[in-house]
């Protein structure tokens, strides 16, 4: 498994290209993504690239341990850099309540 402690943006957002690419062929939950984002599958395909949009894909992979396990099983990483991969993203910085 690859693990990455320090992830910068550009593996950030291939990170998330991969996410995306795992949801769309996840039968079961490309449809729950596309009705949780509320893009037809041509809209999904002509934002893909958007930065903005990279973080919605992981804010919502990230919602499921399940997801999570998936697509790290599926694509070699370990189950700690989706969340890496979100805090390089804009608006990614942890929330400190204390």
């Amino acid at each position: 498994m690859r693990n990455t402690m320090a992830v910068g943006r550009d593996f950030a957002e291939t990170l998330a290209l991969r996410a995306l690419s795992w949801i769309a062929g996840e039968e079961d939950l490309l449809p729950v993504f596309l009705g949780a984002s509320g893009l037809s599958a041509a809209e999904l395909r002509n934002r893909a690239a958007e930065p903005d949009f990279l973080v919605s894909v992981l804010d919502f992979l990230l919602m499921d341990d399940a997801w999570v396990i998936g697509f790290c099983d599926a694509a070699g990483y370990d189950y700690t850099v989706p969340m890496a991969a979100r805090q390089a993203l804009p608006g990614g910085a942890e929330t400190h309540w204390t």
